[in-house]
């Protein structure tokens, strides 16, 4: 079941969240020593906690949902290791905002999700779902890997380039990234603080709208209708030539669908200047994230990975102050333009990964066109609509203005109808 039927049965009486919890556990015991979604699971206490809620008579918005939250995200009742050894067995003493919020809407914490080192790119032990020779995407790989198996119907992300959208496309889920800042990060490991997020992996455009509320800590309100069919351009961006042959032929088709559907459907072309911000992501997320981690390279060098050393810490340890202002003036100048850009336009299409999983686990491929989205700050949303050659799931993108959510949710759930 997704989120929003778990609510509906347990409020009317036809499940009680020790029921699901069983079920999810059930699954995660059947296919966790494939899968290897998660970093921590305790069976005896996620069913006592079920039971406190079905006692307590909960009527919260997430009232029986089990979720499962990434191990870059506080948990004062699990260890928070950040899916390095230099953390092993590191114990936070309360819960971050978003698992707070989560446990005060009913929602039952199920376990913590497998991530990949730092939340960068050095690989954790996930496999893809579909296919265990194939990898689940990064960094929120554990989480996207939970959902699609079925082992839990909701998990949180977070995401500094890719690391919602693209484990999500991979694995076959929705993946939302919102709109930069919405959400409090509190207790959640900083990155980059200037373009980290949370993100959420589900299996309905409903599910999402929901917990993005819960997460704001606001009253959820239902997914508004549209008056009309909504326009819905087409964007290929400066790396469009970079997307696999097979993906773009898959986006145009389904533009071409959703024209058919009643959709206006046009093209919008982002200015050439735009190509700047994929150095300047490259440049803000690497000065900062080498300060973040300051302790660690001065103190645990040698535990770190020569993936993370080679690459993000390397640019960032020797970063130019004035190149990491100029780049956040760059990032800045273009949200700004970019707001004047859209016109009546509702969302942009765009794929959400360069094609389908690739067969091994390493670091992976198709930064550009991530880092392009997130350091304009706009939400995100990827909906499971697409097979690529060899089967596996690839995602269709929708991006909306900054601080739109609902308006994307309203024509994701359009899109998502007409193209499934």
């Amino acid at each position: 079941m997704t989120a929003t039927e778990i609510v509906a049965g347990v409020r009317a009486g036809k499940t009680t969240c020790e029921a699901v919890t069983r079920a999810c556990l059930e699954r995660i015991s059947a296919r966790e020593k494939e899968v290897q979604a998660w970093a921590y699971v305790n069976a005896d206490q996620a069913i006592a906690a079920a039971r406190a809620i079905d006692k307590s008579g909960s009527k919260g918005p997430l009232t029986g949902v089990p979720f499962g939250v990434k191990d870059i995200v506080d948990t004062e009742d699990m260890p928070t290791e950040w899916g390095t050894p230099i953390h092993k067995g590191r114990q936070p003493e309360r819960d971050a905002a978003c698992v707070a919020l989560s446990r005060r809407a009913g929602g039952l914490l199920l376990g913590k999700t497998v991530t990949t080192e730092f939340a960068n790119l050095h690989p954790g032990p996930t496999r893809n779902p579909h296919d265990l020779s194939r990898t689940p995407g990064g960094s929120s790989s554990g989480s996207a890997a939970a959902v699609a198996d079925f082992m839990a119907p909701l998990a949180i992300g977070t995401q500094t380039t890719g690391s919602t959208i693209r484990p999500a496309s991979f694995c076959g889920v929705i993946g939302y990234r919102p709109t930069w800042g919405e959400h409090r990060l509190h207790g959640v490991m900083e990155a980059s603080g200037s373009l980290d997020s949370l993100g959420i992996l589900a299996r309905s455009v409903e599910d999402v709208a929901l917990y993005r509320d819960v997460l704001l800590g606001i009253a959820p309100e239902p997914i508004p209708t549209l008056d009309r069919p909504p326009h819905i351009a087409v964007c290929k961006s400066h790396i469009w030539d970079r997307f696999e042959p097979n993906t773009r032929t898959l986006v145009e088709d389904a533009a071409l669908r959703l024209a058919r559907a009643g959709a206006h459907v046009s093209e919008f072309d982002l200015p050439a200047d735009f190509e700047r911000l994929n150095e300047a992501h490259r440049w803000i997320s690497s000065f900062e994230f080498a300060r973040t981690f300051t302790w660690e390279i001065e103190h645990h060098w040698d535990e770190i990975s020569d993936t993370l050393r080679g690459g993000r810490l390397k640019d960032g340890i020797g970063g130019d102050f004035d190149r990491y202002v100029a780049s956040k003036r760059i990032a800045e100048e273009c949200r700004i333009r970019l707001d004047d850009l859209w016109g009546d336009i509702d969302v942009l299409l765009t794929p959400a990964a360069f094609g389908e999983a690739p067969a091994g686990f390493q670091a992976f491929d198709g930064v550009p066109m991530f880092q392009l989205w997130t350091i304009l700050h706009v939400p995100a949303i990827t909906l499971p609509v697409f097979r690529g050659p060899a089967g596996m799931p690839i995602g269709a993108q929708l991006v909306a203005r900054r601080h739109d959510d609902r308006n994307l949710f309203a024509c994701a759930q359009w899109a998502y109808r007409k193209l499934m």
